[in-house]
């Protein structure tokens, strides 16, 4: 997109401290958007604030909160709902994957509460906020990891077995099943939801975490694309012209492409929406 082409958007976005989504809320802010981050480290939101601001002088701010807690994530969707009286692109990209099990205090399995819950979270509390600013964007970063996954809804917390490929590749499922549906329910808003497929780069998932998995991240992340090729589609969904009427999409390399069988499965899209209403304690 050409230089000014966000000019005065306000863009909220998590995962933006590091990886790709440092890299693409670099671009925006070049482009004239004001970044609205959510964030997990006080310390590493202080830097991406300043390497933004050095983009321009757009009055840039940060939010903190744990995203695999609902508490924080309510808690940060109503305070961004009530400083911000229109949002035009929100950009749910912060993932993370578990070497094991583990449990959060509302009793969610971690990745899966990080990687869809606090997508789903957020979304729901900023909705009327993309809706009054409409034409307005949705952007979820999902991952052909996906493929070959199908929810069991009888263990969605993976109480009868973890393996850590299996819970990422769901929660990416969940987050292309979410944009199905959100998009259904958007249809006459004005506002577009559409997700993408980042491809293999390099990006700090599942980095920090210990033994056997933790030295195999590390290793493959040795043979990674860089994050600028994964930047790429997630500022092309937020801004440019050609996807500006499509809604429900799944796009890699700022292509529309195919995701599962289960992926299109609109019953299932539909299910996991109100399971997850049930889990968040929301309606």
């Amino acid at each position: 997109m050409r230089a000014g082409a966000m000019q005065d958007k306000v863009v909220v976005m998590t995962g933006a401290t590091s990886g790709i989504g440092r890299i693409a809320a670099g671009q925006l802010a070049a482009q004239g958007a004001r970044l609205v981050l959510v964030a997990r480290d006080q310390v590493r939101a202080d830097a991406t604030l300043a390497q933004l601001r050095e983009r321009g002088s757009k009055a840039h701010r940060a939010h903190i909160a744990d995203l695999s807690r609902l508490a924080d994530m309510k808690r940060v969707g109503a305070e961004i709902a009530a400083s911000e009286p229109r949002i035009d692109v929100l950009i749910n990209n912060a993932g993370n994957v578990f070497g094991k099990r583990e449990l959060t205090g509302d009793g969610l399995e971690r990745t899966f509460a990080t990687n869809h819950v606090a997508y789903f979270l957020l979304t729901q509390a900023l909705r009327e906020r993309l809706i009054a600013a409409a034409p307005a964007r949705i952007v979820m970063t999902a991952s052909a990891a996906h493929k070959g996954r199908s929810l069991d809804f009888d263990d969605l917390q993976f109480a009868k077995g973890y393996r850590p490929q299996s819970a990422y590749g769901r929660s990416k499922l969940c987050n292309i099943l979410f944009t199905r549906e959100l998009a259904r329910r958007l249809a006459g808003t004005g506002v577009t939801a559409n997700c993408l497929h980042p491809g293999f780069v390099r990006t700090n998932l599942g980095q920090r975490g210990g033994g056997v998995f933790g030295g195999l991240v590390r290793l493959a992340m040795l043979f990674a694309g860089s994050p600028e090729r994964g930047a790429r589609t997630i500022v092309y969904l937020a801004g440019s012209p050609e996807v500006a009427q499509v809604s429900g999409g799944y796009f890699a390399d700022c292509r529309p492409a195919t995701p599962s069988a289960q992926a299109q499965d609109d019953s299932v899209a539909a299910r996991l929406w109100n399971e997850t209403e049930r889990l968040a304690a929301i309606r």
